[in-house]
């Protein structure tokens, strides 16, 4: 024991900081494990959370969610409009990220978006107009989640908007997502300008039928390789989808090639989708519902 103050020590402090403060205020190093009593110590809340560590029946519950998760099977279905392919979306209604929340309560940036989703349906004919409708309750706002669908930031989704429809083959549920508008000014990140709006609607009458006649010959993309190869190259799938985007456009390009589409709407398409690498983002984010869907709702997990 005399021998233990005589060298430099290695403190492991757990849980309560002042300890390790007091250590490192009188020159000494304290390594902090951050660690609280479970259900901060509540017994009758611990003794319930023992009787569910190890039963058997969650444990295999759990095996089943994750079993349905691991062997999902998302393909690409398509694009189409979604008031006519999301279900549950009413037609004065906006799906938003997140979980349920009033106007009132609403973040500036998603508060800006739903606003530029009202001017893009033409509901208001300008921003006053649109925060007065959203503000009376004319608009019902719901998770995007509720609905099988995903979106990126803000993820305003509005029943005009075209979206990408992923098909889970090995259990049969579709999940949605709006199209990458890119980087910049757009609606996701709570913009409305006259540009944002116009691009939106660019994207409804232009982008989103070229690129449906390009799917029409290049039926039941399998995402989940496209997804693993991408991991390879750099990506995460998320902040960083160079390698997922363009090994998407070099299967889309022959196809759009092969389609009927207009050569100036095929050609923009092109340029559109090459100038954003996060065009593939929210197809992953689609892929990933899809999958996460097939494990939820087991009983007993």
């Amino acid at each position: 024991m005399n021998s233990l103050f005589g060298r430099p020590l290695s403190v492991l402090n757990v849980g309560l900081a002042s300890f390790a403060d007091a250590i490192e205020k009188r020159g000494g190093a304290a390594t902090r494990l951050d660690w609280a009593p479970p259900a901060n110590g509540e017994r009758r809340a611990c003794e319930a959370l023992a009787r569910l560590v190890g039963h058997p029946g969650i444990d295999a519950a759990n095996a089943q969610a994750v079993e349905r998760y691991l062997v999902a099977q998302p393909k690409l279905a398509g694009i189409g409009a979604a008031g006519e392919v999301v279900p549950g979306l009413g037609e004065r209604m906006i799906l938003h990220a997140g979980p349920p929340i009033e106007w009132r309560r609403m973040c500036g940036p998603m508060r800006g978006a739903i606003v530029g989703a009202i001017l893009y349906e033409g509901w208001a004919a300008d921003e006053k107009h649109a925060q007065a409708m959203a503000d009376s309750g004319d608009i019902a706002f719901e998770p995007c989640h509720h609905h099988a669908a995903v979106g990126p930031m803000a993820g305003i989704l509005s029943p005009s908007m075209p979206v990408w429809m992923v098909e889970n083959t090995a259990h049969g549920n579709r999940a949605f997502s709006t199209l990458n508008e890119g980087l910049g000014k757009v609606l996701r990140f709570g913009a409305n300008s006259p540009e944002v709006i116009a691009r939106l609607r660019w994207m409804e009458k232009t982008l989103a039928p070229t690129l449906r006649a390009g799917l029409e010959h290049l039926k039941d993309l399998e995402l989940k390789p496209l997804m693993a190869q991408a991991l390879h190259m750099g990506d995460e799938v998320h902040n960083r989808n160079t390698a997922a985007s363009s090994l998407f456009i070099k299967r889309l390009v022959p196809a759009l090639l092969k389609s009927a589409a207009p050569p100036a709407d095929i050609a923009a398409a092109i340029e559109f989708i090459a100038g954003n690498d996060h065009f593939f983002l929210n197809i992953s984010m689609a892929v990933c519902k899809s999958m996460l869907d097939a494990a939820h709702g087991m009983a007993g997990s």
